[in-house]
């Protein structure tokens, strides 16, 4: 049981009424992450607006999910990597790829997921302080200035949703349950 209200389209502030009533249009449900994050309508605006911008970034849409699973996993944030691992299989990125995020263990056949989980890792360790070698570890992988920056921007948004489901201590909702970490 959450330790945050869980809002609904009824019980949600007025300010965020309109946003929660499109999540639970456009999904069929409301995730608990967004009925939290209408506690404050500022963060469900954040979540949303940043989520946005992080969807049209400079990385693919697995390199995107790389990030949000990694660091969703590095913070211990189950409902995230059973969300985020939802949009992983939609996107058809390999089983073994998924789980290797899921448990924090090396990516053997994809040394760009696995320099850019590497990175995530690192960016949430050292509180953005990598060492030179650090960074220079995922440029050699291919990323540049540009990419690096929206790797930042996707921790920047895990950490919202993250952080959130963790003071909150969310269920992981039914839909998101069968992606929900073993």
């Amino acid at each position: 049981m959450a330790r945050l209200t869980v809002n609904t389209v009824e019980t949600a502030p007025e300010k965020a009424k309109e946003r929660i009533e499109a999540v639970q249009k456009a999904n069929g449900f409301i995730p608990n992450l967004i009925g939290v994050l209408a506690n404050s309508p500022q963060a469900l605006e954040m979540y949303q607006e940043v989520g946005k911008m992080n969807s049209r970034n400079s990385l693919t849409p697995e390199e995107i999910e790389v990030v949000q699973i990694t660091a969703a996993a590095h913070n211990g944030c189950d409902f995230c990597v059973a969300g985020h691992t939802k949009v992983g299989t939609k996107l058809k990125m390999p089983e073994n790829v998924l789980n290797a995020l899921r448990k924090r263990t090396n990516i053997d056949d994809n040394a760009k997921y696995q320099a850019v989980a590497q990175f995530t890792m690192q960016l949430i360790d050292n509180r953005g302080k990598v060492s030179d070698e650090q960074l220079q570890a995922v440029k050699d992988a291919g990323y540049s200035d540009t990419n690096i920056l929206d790797i930042v921007m996707g921790v920047a948004l895990a950490t919202l949703c993250n952080y959130a489901n963790n003071v909150a201590q969310n269920d992981i909702n039914p839909e998101l349950q069968p992606f929900a970490p073993n």
